[in-house]
């Protein structure tokens, strides 16, 4: 298959299948006589293994241990755990600090009273300090 094709199967921009590529997350592929890219089931299979791992918000370190952990099949899954434990980690701290913003901006909405922009505390919790904006 062609690199359009793989691209609208995996949802993926040509871009960025061939930045993966260029990063050794997709082994090249072969060439046709007129030099264009030749994609085979395999390289689909590891593209939608590399969009469901970035969905899933591993950074692109972490995909490539989880490729290479995928390809070796003798690999013990606590290996997989692991990384998958520590992502979970990250994801609370996201959590947490989300929440967190969601509350103060919250507090700020709940301090509004629908007056003007002019005494809009959420439009003044954005602004820049005073100082900052000489």
């Amino acid at each position: 298959m062609k690199i359009g094709d793989l691209s609208r199967l995996t949802s993926t921009r040509v871009e960025t299948i061939r930045f993966y590529e260029k990063e050794g997350l997709i082994p090249p592929p072969g060439r046709t006589h007129s030099n264009y890219r030749v994609y085979e089931t395999s390289h689909l299979n590891r593209l939608s293994f590399i969009r469901r791992s970035r969905d899933l918000g591993f950074t692109l370190d972490e995909v490539r241990k989880l490729l290479a952990l995928a390809d070796d099949r003798e690999a013990p899954c606590a290996d997989v755990d692991a990384l998958a434990a520590e992502h979970i980690k990250e994801i609370d701290k996201k959590v947490r600090d989300l929440m967190a913003l969601r509350d103060q901006l919250a507090r700020k909405l709940s301090d509004c009273d629908g007056a003007s922009i002019a005494e809009c505390r959420i439009i003044e919790a954005l602004a820049p300090a005073p100082d900052l904006a000489a």
